[in-house]
């Protein structure tokens, strides 16, 4: 039920203390709990705020506005629930701030400058759905079952039996037509005959995983990733390739290209819903992601990328506990539409500025700090943050998947710093983006040399089977390769070339071949920009050949000159459109540059 703590105790509150965002109230008549949402109110204005810690009758509200003005003695308002989410039909392609108040809507309210204490309903009370049932009076039904379906954008959305319902229902009444979104469409009743009535929209607290009661119910299932997140970027899905429903981290200093890099794997991944959260990254970064977001043709259903996209906008300007709160609010949306069946990307950028949020509200609550001034429990909070992505299993046998990819950033790209060592010991590919590559040039950034995924081996039948038998294997033939390559090039920068045999030359020049025209794309090229799997296959099998055949050289400036040539060539392959006259003529090309070359086998 939503009675408040008002109406059940007759609890009351004060402000006793201010420190920064961080209030202290004494409460008397009643109860408090831990996490539950309360109103600091300064004159006309409701500020909305988090209970962080209860002792005895008093607690420290976190509040996510400015505190300008709170005093002594000003009254506080308990609501008796928990910071919670709106979760119903008309999610898509909008703009929510970390507390999920639609921007859109603050901005025609107060114009440019939004005024505090503003709190919007996150979906449109009067928006009207089409919703078909697809269940009857009388059926049995349990929690995160579908009880009927609305079409929303390129997605059937379903609504479905709250996720907190316990043990077996029945369905009473069940509606069908046109509804709008604050109605009700079913009526149940659980096994003792007291009703539950079922509206579009139902409320789900952030800090609480959707997937654990019920898996507890054993309503769903929890499995293995077992197919990639295809990204159509060639170095992350043949080299450092990501599940679906897995964990991810790209971590790099300023400028290495980690929002352009989040923006491409968000347009091209396979996925149906697209999360985006920007926690604290720097307003005019977030600006260009809802300007481009709006305006990019979608890929995969010919509209508009916003159709299909939510994006949870903290920005560095807006209050620090808010950015605290949006990366939770961000995730279980994403929950949400994976209960459905569907596909869902969450890309947060940057954990970093939530993980400082939380030393910042650690530190006015005077808690024991660890390492670098963060919380003690840091470690902990970025685990259960990433365990929330997965693959689940409905009871109804459909699959959905959540995968989660977090963006770091270290200052001075540190990747020894607390937050990107808590976030390595957890997710399981790690993208680590490198100053020196971004400074060349290279797009996309990522170090193959310091960057791994633990998912290689565990999809390792699926590349076997869906793109080659010798995929693995040729795979880690030439990421060893670029190591070798690495290692002659530290020793010329000792000796020079005059130290190095002709061989290790040779084999310095087939690892840059390797980065140039396989590790790198072009953004901005209509082809290179996004490689379909089975593309990467055949240029990465001819790269592979190319690498392996045997060539005479009679110097390294002859090598030089034909490695140099066969980039350039291969580079304009990579641009042509598979099959079109340019692509088989550069093809043709790079074949009679090999034959001029080639070892001849004598046998």
């Amino acid at each position: 039920m939503n009675a408040t703590a008002n109406d059940q105790d007759s609890a009351t509150a004060k402000v006793l203390g201010v420190n920064g965002n961080i209030v202290r109230i004494e409460v008397s008549g009643g109860r408090i709990m831990k996490n539950e949402v309360a109103y600091v109110c300064v004159g006309d204005e409701r500020l909305k705020a988090e209970v962080l810690r209860v002792n005895g009758d008093q607690a420290e509200l976190q509040v996510f506005e400015e505190t300008d003005g709170v005093r002594f003695g000003d009254k506080v308002e308990l609501s008796g629930e928990m910071l919670s989410v709106s979760l119903g039909p008309g999610l898509l392609g909008t703009i929510y701030d970390g507390l999920q108040n639609p921007l859109s809507d603050l901005a025609e309210l107060d114009g440019f400058f939004l005024k505090r204490g503003r709190d919007v309903a996150a979906l449109d009370p009067g928006r009207r759905w089409d919703f078909t049932p697809v269940c009857q009076v009388g059926d049995q039904v349990v929690a995160g079952q579908v009880l009927g379906t609305i079409p929303e954008k390129n997605i059937v959305h379903k609504v479905m039996v709250p996720f907190d319902a316990s043990g077996t229902m029945t369905v009473q009444a069940i509606a069908e037509g046109r509804w709008r979104t604050d109605a009700t469409v079913a009526t149940l009743t659980d096994s003792k005959g007291r009703p539950m009535r079922i509206p579009l929209v139902q409320t789900w607290p952030v800090r609480r995983p959707i997937s654990a009661l019920m898996q507890q119910q054993r309503l769903i299932e929890r499995e293995f990733p077992s197919q990639p997140l295809i990204t159509t970027t060639r170095i992350i899905d043949t080299f450092f390739p990501i599940a679906r429903g897995g964990t991810a981290c790209i971590p790099g200093p300023f400028g290495a290209g980690k929002t352009v890099m989040q923006g491409l794997i968000a347009r091209y991944s396979t996925v149906d819903v697209v999360i985006v959260v920007a926690c604290g990254e720097r307003a005019g970064e977030v600006v260009e992601t809802i300007h481009d977001f709006a305006q990019m043709p979608d890929p995969r259903t010919g509209g508009k990328l916003m159709d299909r996209t939510i994006i949870i906008c903290n920005t560095s300007s807006m209050p620090v506990a808010a950015r605290e709160a949006s990366i939770y609010t961000g995730i279980t949306l994403g929950e949400y539409y994976r209960q459905m069946g569907l596909d869902v990307l969450l890309l947060a950028d940057s954990t970093s500025r939530w993980a400082q949020a939380m030393r910042e509200t650690s530190g006015r609550l005077e808690e024991i700090p660890g390492e670098e001034a963060f919380p003690a429990y840091l470690d902990s909070a970025i685990k259960e943050l990433y365990e929330r992505a997965g693959v689940l299993r409905m009871a109804d046998g459909q699959t959905g998947s959540l995968t989660l990819i977090g963006s770091v950033s270290p200052a001075g790209g540190n990747f020894e710093e607390p937050v990107t060592q808590s976030t390595l010991g957890t997710v399981k590919c790690f993208l680590g983006l490198s100053y020196d590559r971004a400074y060349k040039r290279f797009y996309p950034a990522i170090d193959p040399l310091i960057s791994w995924s633990r998912y290689r081996d565990q999809l390792e039948s699926f590349f076997k089977s869906e793109v080659d038998p010798h995929w693995t294997a040729g795979v880690s033939a030439m990421h060893q390769l670029l190591r070798d390559g690495e290692s002659i090039d530290q020793m010329m920068q000792v000796t020079g070339e005059e130290g190095i045999s002709i061989e290790d030359y040779v084999t310095h020049q087939k690892a840059m071949f390797l980065d140039m025209v396989y590790l790198q794309q072009d953004a901005f090229d209509p082809v290179d920009v996004s490689v379909p799997l089975e593309r990467q296959k055949e240029t990465f099998l001819l790269c592979q050949k190319l690498i392996n055949d045997e060539y005479a050289f009679e110097d390294k400036e002859q090598a030089r000159v034909f490695f140099t040539e066969l980039t350039g060539l291969f580079k304009n392959l990579n641009t042509a459109k598979t099959d079109s006259d340019d692509f088989k003529r550069f093809r043709k090309r790079i074949s009679e540059l090999q034959a001029t070359a080639l070892v001849v086998d004598a046998s």
